[in-house]
């Protein structure tokens, strides 16, 4: 029996962050229990900061729809996973990844020849120092496109949990 398409999302966003994080040199470590709003977590070694072995905390989020303008997307999160990625109570930085797929799954993923393309992009959102919400059921975020996942961001968000800090951070 094939997967649903949630499943699908899900594998697949595992995969890509997995996939950043092996260019990058760093561990992409999943999580058997996903109780506290983690789906993975992302470590490193050997830097040079405050802490020498930095990790970060997951949320992996997958969906079809891109909705926004070209500065921000629009995601909107259950407030379970808010309150869970929210606050500045947590030792490891908490990081919602955004992946954006097209519709149809078999265009995820496109072979060629020599090479094979994966779409579309994925985003990184810090909901450190958020506040508490009224909200019941979810909450729609303004995500910075500029806060593209890249092996080159992935190393930066490690280097900011080197130093005791998270990227991105509402201030």
């Amino acid at each position: 029996m094939e997967m649903d398409t949630n499943q699908k999302k899900e594998q697949f966003s595992k995969a890509y962050v997995s996939a950043i994080s092996a260019q990058s040199g760093l561990r992409a470590d999943p999580i058997s229990v996903d109780d506290d709003s983690i789906d993975l977590i992302i470590r490193g070694r050997n830097f040079s900061g405050q802490f020498r072995n930095p990790q970060i905390d997951i949320q992996l989020k997958c969906t079809a729809s891109d909705i926004g303008d070209e500065n921000n997307l629009k995601f909107t999160l259950p407030i379970k996973n808010y309150n869970d990625l929210r606050g500045n109570n947590i030792i490891n930085p908490r990081y919602l990844f955004v992946l954006i797929v097209p519709n149809d799954c078999k265009d995820w993923l496109i072979h060629f020849d020599d090479f094979s393309t994966i779409k579309h992009c994925c985003y990184y959102y810090s909901l450190l120092n958020h506040p508490t919400t009224q909200n019941k059921k979810n909450i729609t975020l303004t995500i910075p496109r500029k806060q593209k996942l890249t092996s080159v961001s992935m190393l930066e968000l490690l280097t900011f949990a080197s130093d005791g800090k998270s990227i991105g951070a509402k201030t």
